[in-house]
């Protein structure tokens, strides 16, 4: 397997929401940012204000009200049997996107190429793992 797909595992580091808010007075823009356990951080904004708004409320506990889009991830995976296990943040083109690890009893799935904002929200509603690519923490470093 080539080595620059999103799928290889030692390119990427497990992270930490460390910060989500807002980029406009309005709320109309997040931002969230990520933090390896080396303490680099990787900034990401440029997504709904109503997703940031998720994650947040998601980390504060509330996880009573889900939205649509993701009740139909809870409800496509309880129907197969299937744990989302983790996602992985990478770089497409000039988008961040996402893949989401699911395991069931006898086999993976993997749903590739996804909003990284929805992805993260996931992420903390199901408190699972969020890996990022090596190389965002290096470029937000040389910003």
């Amino acid at each position: 397997m080539p080595k620059n797909l999103p799928e290889d595992e030692d390119e990427y580091i497990h992270a930490k929401i460390s910060y989500v808010g807002f980029a406009d007075q309005l709320g109309l823009e997040g931002i969230v940012i990520l933090k390896a356990f080396d303490g680099k951080e990787f900034p990401m904004r440029a997504f709904s204000g109503e997703v940031a708004r998720h994650i947040w409320r998601f980390q504060e506990g509330d996880k009573n009200t889900i939205p649509t889009i993701y009740n139909l991830v809870e409800e496509i995976a309880v129907l197969q049997d299937l744990l989302l296990m983790e996602i992985r943040i990478y770089q497409s083109g000039s988008v961040l996107r996402a893949n989401l690890y699911f395991k069931g009893r006898t086999e993976s799935l993997i749903l590739r190429n996804y909003r990284a904002s929805d992805s993260i929200a996931l992420a903390v509603y199901y408190d699972i793992p969020i890996k990022v690519r090596k190389n965002l923490f290096q470029e937000a470093i040389k910003q």
